[in-house]
């Protein structure tokens, strides 16, 4: 008797269309997002996307004779990705086609996460760039450029160059005001000397950094390779061994007087990086976005194609609660992504990036149990995505930092909170029933309470855009569970009444 006849396992999830996803068909649909759909779920792709992962970047500070080099080397895998990120715009600030890119980031990610960091980060550079124009008409070209040219060499003799971003220092992390580097005025630009502690994509050729100045905290552009193809003095101290994330280098960075140029006035910094800070924050809306549908599809796949006692998995009651409170999470998610990539609303973003990243970890634990056992395991690709998902809540500013920043939104600009109304109000009973619970505490709202209002911010706006651009039955699931109180603690406890099939013939991918 055969002892290794393999048998109710499930096929490899590959050779379809990432991109052929109803909550995104909705907003984008033309056919580079379908090319990069059918790469990103290619066979060939993902084992790219393993490889990067499996190899993650080595840090070299010296060469064999004892000069400092401070060269990252990275798998091939790894500027592959980059090479189709890059030529197909992903990276690009291209006015009023910022749903077109995000589509395209959205989709491209479900391939490898990791890379999507210097993607986003060159994207985001641009419009924090262009506070000085003498700057950005040099720099703005090459950082939209659709080659991707790695290496340390002079800038302006590359054919297309990647943006970073070196903020956050030991003593101060999101508190970026309390930096130490220090910006002494020479002739040309200034000098930097000081240490950051998190400099994601260290390899990258430009850098928007912040530094005490005379006049106060600025902010600068800090090239790794100066205009004479010399080194500037940023050295690498050590890469950071993450939870995840591994395929992208994370650095200790030293500034010892390393050359840069101001970007707007000084004492200025934070207004100024502020612009990058904010287009990163939809890119981290996207990616836990992202990741949730990578995660639902592996999920629902499976349980299309794994019996047990008797009958498929996706057949089985318990199993399609599961399944339908995945998806509903991940299409509200993916709905509001795109609906803050048209519109980019200050508020609508902040309360965003709050409440959907922080859902990426509940989500990813409960897609990769769908696969029990066989999810723990690392070929199965749900780990790394379990890994990936608490960055998103992490970058750009904590949970108590983005629930924070609510507040002040809505305290700066009451014209927001208005705006914010003007979307939800009057789409559903139910929506409307529950801002009158949040009553008047949009107006003043106690920091203690701080997450538990934003979080029903999200909620609310999550469920009107549903019911204007969703599908009635996903909308009318997510209202009744996370707005009409009909629902458990954990995924898969949604109302019995709810359309399970329609929500979870949605979620199961066509090969």
């Amino acid at each position: 008797m055969a002892t290794h006849e393999v048998t109710n396992q499930v096929p490899p999830l590959t050779g379809h269309d990432v991109a052929d996803d109803p909550a995104l068909l909705g907003w984008a649909d033309d056919a580079e997002l379908h090319e990069l759909g059918r790469l990103a779920g290619s066979a060939e792709w993902q084992e790219r996307g393993r490889l990067a992962n499996t190899h993650p970047p080595v840090l070299h500070t010296h060469d064999r004779y004892g000069h400092r080099i401070d060269e990252v080397e990275f798998h091939p895998a790894w500027h592959d990705l980059m090479g189709v990120a890059v030529s197909h715009g992903l990276h690009a600030y291209v006015d009023g086609a910022h749903l077109e890119r995000a589509a395209r980031f959205y989709v491209w990610s479900q391939a490898e996460a990791g890379h999507g960091c210097p993607v986003s980060m060159t994207y985001a550079a641009v419009p924090a760039l262009r506070v000085a124009p003498e700057l950005a008409e040099v720099y703005e070209p090459l950082l939209t450029s659709r080659e991707y040219d790695f290496g340390l060499k002079a800038p302006l003799g590359k054919r297309g160059l990647i943006a970073g971003m070196s903020m956050t220092e030991k003593q101060g992390g999101s508190d970026v005001r309390a930096n130490t580097t220090v910006a002494r005025p020479v002739t040309d630009g200034y000098v930097l000397t000081g240490h950051k502690w998190f400099t994601s994509a260290p390899m990258s050729d430009v850098f928007l950094t912040l530094a005490q100045a005379p006049g106060g905290l600025t902010c600068f552009l800090v090239p790794r390779v100066l205009p004479d193809g010399t080194r500037n003095r940023f050295f690498l101290q050590r890469l950071k061994d993450k939870l995840g994330n591994k395929s992208n280098a994370s650095a200790e960075v030293e500034y010892d007087e390393a050359f840069a140029w101001r970007v707007g006035d000084e004492g200025r910094g934070v207004r100024t990086i502020i612009e990058m800070v904010n287009t990163t924050r939809l890119d981290c809306v996207l990616g836990s976005a992202a990741g949730m549908r990578a995660g639902l599809r592996q999920a629902a796949h499976h349980a299309a194609h794994r019996k047990a006692f008797g009958q498929y998995l996706v057949d089985q009651p318990a199993m399609r609660n599961v399944l339908a409170d995945l998806a509903v999470e991940s299409e509200a998610a993916t709905t509001a992504a795109m609906w803050l990539a048209r519109h980019r609303p200050r508020l609508g973003l902040a309360v965003t990036k709050y409440w959907v990243c922080k859902r990426g970890p509940v989500h990813a634990a409960e897609a990769l149990e769908c696969l029990g056992g066989n999810g723990y395991i690392e070929d199965s690709g749900m780990p790394r995505l379990f890994r990936e998902s608490p960055l998103m809540s992490i970058w750009e500013g904590s949970g108590n930092v983005a629930a924070l920043d609510v507040l002040r939104a809505m305290s700066r600009e009451p014209e927001s909170v208005q705006e914010f109304l003007g979307v939800v109000s009057g789409v559903d009973p139910r929506i409307d029933k529950a801002l009158n619970e949040l009553g008047g505490t949009l107006s003043d709202v106690d920091q203690s309470q701080a997450r538990r209002v934003v979080e029903r911010m999200a909620l609310v706006l999550q469920g009107a855009l549903l019911v204007k651009h969703g599908h009635p039955a996903v909308a009318d699931a997510f209202i009744s569970s996370r707005l009409g109180g009909d629902w458990g603690v954990a995924f898969g406890t949604l109302p019995r009444n709810t359309d399970f099939a329609s929500i979870v013939e949605r979620a199961v991918p066509k090969l």
